[in-house]
């Protein structure tokens, strides 16, 4: 049983950091007192659907911001998607990065707009392996016949 109890630990120091480093916020734990006995996996099936449906953004946005005469309208529209998407599961980092993002699509400033891009991507990249070490120790938890911590 140490076992699980240090793994519950090192659960909620990990989930504190990421409240404290600002890559999560409320909305979060919002998502996470939905999950519940009926519905275990609420917070993994949620946030994997924001996996698939911003790296499909991600890549549209690429696509966008590449071409030769660009579509701001268009990759206004895209970082709108993606940062309601991301302020829906409390990926604040991400949320407020695509502020600044949408601002250079309205100035159609295109180094703002690439220089946010290649950001914005690499907060996503982080918040994603933040989030999939957070649930690997949910996993460890569980299988150790622990439960999760509530914070």
């Amino acid at each position: 049983m140490d076992g699980v109890v240090q793994l519950q630990r090192q659960f909620i120091d990990y989930t504190t950091s990421l409240y404290e480093e600002k890559y999560l916020d409320e909305q979060f734990r919002q998502l996470q007192q939905l999950q519940d006995e009926s519905n275990p996996d609420f917070v993994v099936e949620v946030v994997s659907l924001f996996f698939d449906d911003s790296e499909r953004i991600l890549n549209e946005l690429a696509n966008a911001l590449d071409q030769q005469s660009v579509d701001f309208k268009r990759v206004d529209a895209l970082v709108h998607q993606l940062k309601g998407s991301s302020s829906s599961i409390g990926a604040q980092r991400i949320q407020k990065m695509c502020i600044a993002f949408r601002n250079y699509c309205e100035e159609q400033n295109i180094e703002g707009c690439l220089n946010c891009m290649q950001q914005v991507k690499n907060e996503y990249s982080l918040a994603k392996n933040k989030l999939e070490t957070l649930f690997k120790i949910e996993q460890q938890i569980l299988a150790a016949g622990g439960s999760i911590p509530v914070l």
